[in-house]
């Protein structure tokens, strides 16, 4: 066994059961962290203009093949219209209501891992505290070694917490940022979409007239 992967096994087997929920909070925090950011760095690259999306939308011009956010809701809204003008303005909503939900999925997961970590790794210090009071209670403050189970589970568990947490919390903060920024993108576009569509209803209207 390499002595890297020994140590660490080690380091966990030190930290007592309490590791065991960190670890979870941790590969479940970072798989959620790498999901959100492949996921903004394909909404953030690669996308259309708004005269491209309109263009799209009115017919006039096919959409180019990226998987940026205008392109997505662009795409999501031309698989739904209805050909009814006053339908489609609602559609454009609808679309981009469940982008939204998109964008926002995962983050306060991320934020309530990060901030139960340290929870947990303070769980870990009030065992560990008992466990070294039990020790100094039944042996007296002779016997170290027994004592030192008790503070190395205090220690390594608040460590763990602390090293799970901190980037956690920092990341989980640029990528609400970034979510929030693709928010107000996606309502300048939807903005535009709603008036795009129901200025083809006063239109058509007007034509009808005359």
């Amino acid at each position: 066994m390499p002595a890297q992967l020994q140590f660490a096994l080690e380091y966990l087997r030190s930290g007592g059961w309490v590791m065991i929920p960190i670890g979870i909070c941790s590969v479940a925090m970072w798989m959620f962290i790498a999901e959100r950011l492949q996921m903004f760095r394909a909404l953030g690259s690669g996308d259309v203009t708004i005269a491209e999306a309109v263009g799209a939308v009115s017919g006039g011009a096919a959409l180019r093949p990226v998987d940026g956010l205008r392109a997505r809701l662009v795409r999501d809204f031309l698989a739904e219209r209805s050909g009814y003008p006053d339908i489609d303005g609602e559609i454009v909503r609808h679309s981009a209501m469940k982008l939204r939900n998109a964008l926002r999925a995962r983050l306060a997961a991320i934020a309530v891992l990060a901030a139960v970590a340290p929870l947990l790794g303070l769980l870990g210090t009030v065992l560990g505290m008992i466990a070294t009071f039990d020790v100094i209670a039944f042996f007296g403050t002779s016997n170290a070694k027994a004592m030192a189970g008790g503070i190395s589970v205090a220690l390594i568990t608040t460590q763990s917490g602390l090293i799970v947490a901190i980037p956690g919390l920092y990341i989980s903060g640029n990528l609400s940022r970034k979510a929030k920024h693709l928010e107000i993108m996606l309502d300048e576009i939807t903005t535009v979409l709603v008036r795009h569509v129901r200025g083809q209803t006063a239109f058509s209207r007007e034509a009808g007239s005359s």
